[in-house]
């Protein structure tokens, strides 16, 4: 195993033995001071694994990390197997009997394997001791070859980008003399540093007084600052800097620069130095610094005051095979007939890098002639990557160096969880946090309440996984990894057992600890002989077959996601629900009803009924004593029990997310809504047959969950409220004091609901109704906590937005059917930076937004002419920021929340939800297809 995944798996260990202690587990005397033992000398080994990365040689303690492996898993089943033991003991005598057949190891052969397991443990740390070696010490992380392998012959696609730069470069007329740092950011090997060079070369690059070209690899903002100074003073030939002192040489570098144009670039800055040196650069001159970074928030910072941040985006399909082909094809068999491609493209996903890489492979193989290249251009995934071919080790290099540079262990094991899902499979952000906690990845501390949510934060910041579906708010739906990169993880987590992929029909490990199904049929024999006992994840696409739903073989399952499981029947969830230590639980279309033993399942933390067919939810659901979030569209039975619900009345419930419930002649959610104290995210429907007792229910419930508490400043509290089948009255008795973070509302609205300008600190609102009105339009502009708002309607009564008006709002979404847009005066909106125009009869410029100072794009429906297009991006060059013009494209309604309409922006990324539309110098809209099939962004 990894030392990486490895230390972070010790790490998960400890926690989970220190749950140990409670008194319900205690198997023999001396059991507290065994796992006291294991939790002492866990952290040890996971410091000494720590030291071996580093190289820190003086550690005595060297654990063989596959030996520790081995032990530590072992430990991780005897943990488990110790809980559901005790979860088993904690059930009825009738459950008991009728699973007193499933084979389950004793508390005497718990306790002795237990004892067996620390005393392993011992023999290990002296043997060790024993036998201890000196290591070498591990080198400092290289610099990354990746751009640097992408050479001036593969520059496919590169004209638009370039042009839209060297505009940037040019002394702009009337305006004021200054500074300009452009932050140049993606993922590796999508040609940064070959984009910033030729930046760097051109005519109007050359035309600088002084130029200087340096890397900020290895992190020493000194040693960066010496080089640029050398650099600067080589022609002609100065002294070298007479100091090594990092103020003397910045106020040395500063003074240098003083009252001359300078262009220098900065590649591959990995860490915030800009702020240290920042200073040494004067900005009242014309000058320009290029930063070529991987990390997002570094490129924020470099390029937060009157700088431009451009986002490097992968090659479309044809320029991806023209690339490939350029790489893999000699020139004299241009016209011969070559083997279809399509998987090798769909790996490569656009990154100039790997098309280059592997289509030098190829060429090696004699492409397109060779006898092999059928076969690997239909293998699906690249084995090779390992293999000792000297083309594809420089890709594996610059791969491994994206994955070793992740910045802890814990972030490590979080991304390679994405093994678990196809290369081009978007995954949904929250459904991969939620299963990172189940796992127990990461752990909740009175420091980090959402360590998840933190982690996905981070490994977005890295550029290693890319959005798919983006919200309003900026927040990412949806997500994948680059394709080479989930060739690197999927043959790394392989390797090394930490996941198990059945994939055409071909047989992996024995033991397994977490199971992925894609798309393929089995045979029940296909996995006759893996032991699935120590399963803790399984995550099925497609068919599984009888087997593999065979849950009596199961015992340690932790994470079920069945979701997009075709063949899940009824019948299956009765042995699911002996599944004791399952703590998320995600169903497919074919479960139309859930068994009354899902009470059993007492660690469940995550219910999601989205895609199922349940209309009814047994009471027993709100029973389970650890659930956090249940998804769904349900009612409860005409019947509820009364007594079958006090753990709930009696303030235990522990449910955040209840998304969401039915109104209508069913009685019972909405009067439980006023006893889940911890509700933070509702979602409720409104039928036609609700009745007025049912209302005035949901009406107290509502009242109840916005109720401002006023020492909530962190608050997340959401309400979707969709009342298409009720009066707008429902709304009208809501008094404040109240507090939403984020509200929908979705029904006829003729004015503005009272309470929503009463809401503290609103700051996303999305409303949908056939018309807004234009009361309800200016009762808008008096919130003046706004940063999110979109509306939804056929049509726009004829309103002005005032000076001054909504004076936080960073994003403003129309979606509307004729293109009824409001006046905005100057000085309105004056933060405003993404402004989405979603009607597909635009005509000309509906809005004049040069008043808006700090815009960054502007999208547009797929659908609008070119000649719409064309004024839009004529006016952005017009604009001091130069902002982005995008075009919505249909979006997957698989990359959304499954069970909701498909309401998706999707990145800015080719292909994929949204198009950038070329806005350089010699920039033409001949060389970009406009889908005809728009969609809606993400509702907040």
């Amino acid at each position: 195993m990894d030392a990486a995944l490895l230390s972070a798996f010790v790490d998960n260990l400890v926690s989970q033995l220190f749950s140990l202690v409670e008194d319900k587990y205690k198997l023999y005397n001396g059991f507290e001071a065994d796992v006291t033992f294991l939790m002492r000398e866990l952290p040890m080994i996971t410091s000494a694994i720590d030291g071996q990365l580093l190289g820190q040689d003086e550690h005595v303690l060297r654990l063989s990390v596959e030996e520790l492996r081995e032990v530590a898993h072992e430990i991780e089943d005897c943990i488990d197997s110790i809980k559901y033991g005790a979860s088993w003991e904690e059930q009825s005598w009738y459950c008991k009997y009728i699973k007193s057949g499933k084979k389950r190891k004793s508390r005497s052969q718990l306790g002795e394997e237990m004892q067996r397991l620390k005393k392993r443990l011992e023999e290990a740390i002296e043997r060790q001791q024993r036998y201890s070696v000196s290591f070498p010490s591990a080198p400092q992380l290289a610099e990354s070859p990746s751009d640097q392998l992408v050479h001036r012959d593969d520059l496919v696609g590169i004209n638009t980008p370039l042009d839209e730069l060297l505009e940037l470069l040019a002394e702009p007329e009337g305006q004021p003399k200054q500074l300009k740092v452009i932050s140049i950011v993606g993922f590796c090997g999508l040609g940064k540093t070959v984009l910033a060079r030729e930046l760097y070369n051109s005519e109007l690059g050359k035309q600088f007084e002084e130029r200087a070209w340096v890397s900020a690899a290895h992190g020493d903002p000194k040693k960066l600052l010496m080089e640029i100074l050398e650099q600067l003073q080589s022609n002609p030939p100065g002294p070298p800097p007479a100091t090594s002192n990092l103020n003397h040489l910045s106020t040395e570098l500063s003074n240098y620069l003083t009252n001359k144009r300078y262009f220098i670039v900065i590649d591959d800055m990995r860490s915030e130095q800009w702020s240290i040196i920042k200073s040494s650069f004067p900005r009242d001159v014309s000058s320009i610094i290029v930063v070529t970074t991987k990390i997002l928030s570094v490129a924020n910072t470099c390029s937060s005051n009157n700088g431009y941040m451009h986002k490097m985006r992968r090659l479309d399909k044809k320029h991806s095979k023209q690339l490939f082909l350029n790489k893999a094809c000699p020139e004299e068999y241009s016209d011969y007939s070559c083997p279809d491609s399509a998987a090798i493209l769909k790996i490569c996903d656009g990154q100039p890098l790997a098309l280059t890489t592997v289509g030098q492979f190829m060429r090696k193989n004699n492409w397109p002639t060779g006898c092999e290249c059928e076969d690997l251009c239909n293998q699906v995934r690249f084995y090779h990557l390992e293999s000792g071919d000297e083309t594809l080790d420089r890709m594996h290099q610059v791969l491994e160096h994206d994955y070793t540079s992740l910045p802890s262990h814990a972030l490590k094991a979080c991304f390679s969880y994405f093994a678990m899902f196809p290369s081009d499979h978007p995954v949904r952000s929250k459904r991969l946090m939620r299963r990172w906690l189940a796992e127990g990845f990461v752990q909740p501390t009175n420091l980090c309440s959402d360590p998840a949510a933190e982690n996905f934060a981070k490994l977005m910041d890295q550029n290693i996984i890319q959005p798919i579906d983006v919200s309003n708010n900026m927040k990412v739906k949806s997500c994948k990894t680059y394709g080479m990169m989930h060739e690197y993880i999927m043959l790394k987590c392989l390797s090394e057992n930490f996941i198990t992929l059945l994939d055409n029909g071909e047989l992996q490990p024995k033991h397994v600890r977490r199971l992925s199904l894609h798309h393929n049929s089995i045979t029940d024999g296909t996995i006759a002989d893996i032991d699935l006992s120590l399963v803790r994840s399984l995550i099925v696409f497609g068919k599984a077959g009888n087997a593999l739903l065979n849950f009596g073989k199961y015992q340690l399952l932790r994470v079920l996601d069945l979701e997009e499981c075709t063949d899940l029947e009824d019948d299956h969830l009765k042995q699911v629900c002996n599944l004791l230590l399952l703590r998320y639980l995600s169903l497919g279309s074919n479960v139309t009803s859930l068994p009354k033993e899902i009470k059993q399942l007492k660690l469940l933390e995550t219910l999601d009924l989205r895609r199922t067919n349940i209309k009814i939810l047994p009471t027993k659901v709100f029973q389970l004593p650890h659930l956090i979030h249940l998804f769904g569209k349900f009612m409860l039975q005409d019947k509820a029990v009364r007594g079958e619900l006090q753990s709930i009345t009696s303030g235990q419930c522990r449910l955040q997310t209840l998304a969401g419930f039915l109104v209508g002649e069913s009685e019972g959610i909405a009067e439980l809504m006023c006893h889940m104290k911890k509700l933070r995210k509702v979602k409720i429907w409104c039928e036609s047959s609700a009745t007025s007792a049912n209302l005035d229910a949901l009406k107290r419930a509502i009242q109840e969950f916005i109720h401002d508490e006023k020492d909530a400043c962190n608050d997340p509290r959401s309400l979707s409220l969709h009342f298409d089948g009720c009066s707008e009255d429902l709304l009208k008795d809501l008094k404040a004091p109240c507090y939403l973070r984020s509200l929908k509302l979705q029904g006829r609205l003729l004015e503005l609901p009272g309470f929503v300008t009463s809401l503290r600190r609103l700051r996303e609102l999305c409303l949908q109704s056939t018309k807004l009105t234009a009361n309800l339009l200016t009762a808008l502009t008096n919130l003046k906590y706004l940063q999110y708002l979109k509306l939804i309607a056929d049509e726009l009564d004829q309103v002005t937005i005032k000076d001054k008006a909504l004076p936080r709002l960073l994003c403003l979404c129309f979606v509307l059917k004729r293109p009824t847009f409001p006046v905005i005066e100057e000085g309105a909106l004056p933060f405003l930076e993404s402004l989405q125009l979603l009607c597909k009869d635009i005509d000309g410029l509906p809005i004049q937004f040069k008043g808006f100072k700090r815009l960054r794009e502007v999208t547009l429906d797929g659908r609008v002419t070119s000649a719409t297009m064309q004024n839009l991006v004529l006016a952005t060059k017009e604009h001091p920021n130069r902002p982005k013009v995008l075009l919505l494209k249909e979006a997957d309604p698989a990359q959304g929340d499954p069970g909701e309409a498909s309401l998706s922006l999707g990145a800015t990324e080719n292909g994929t939800g949204t198009q950038v539309l070329p806005s350089g110098m010699n920039s033409s809209f001949a060389d970009y297809s406009v889908a005809r099939n728009g969609t809606v962004p993400s509702c907040i």
